[in-house]
């Protein structure tokens, strides 16, 4: 691996870390949360959280929810 692709993986696991509750207990409680009826659209956003690098404040946010876009 290079050390490039080293500092990505960093960079990616500082933004979205896969450790055991990421791996094992998140996609059973969506699992759980779909058998019971639920929209599994709206829980996609429970696995990976969109991330706000502050370019957008958190009514900016919710504005563009309103209208269907994602920052």
């Amino acid at each position: 691996m290079s050390q490039g692709e080293f500092e990505s993986w960093v960079a990616f696991f500082e933004r979205y870390p896969f450790d055991d509750r990421s791996r094992y207990v998140k996609p059973a409680a969506l699992v759980a949360h779909s058998m019971r009826g639920g929209e599994i659209r709206t829980m996609i956003d429970y696995l990976q959280p969109p991330v706000n690098d502050g370019e957008f404040s958190d009514a900016d946010l919710s504005t563009l929810a309103a209208f269907g876009l994602k920052a």
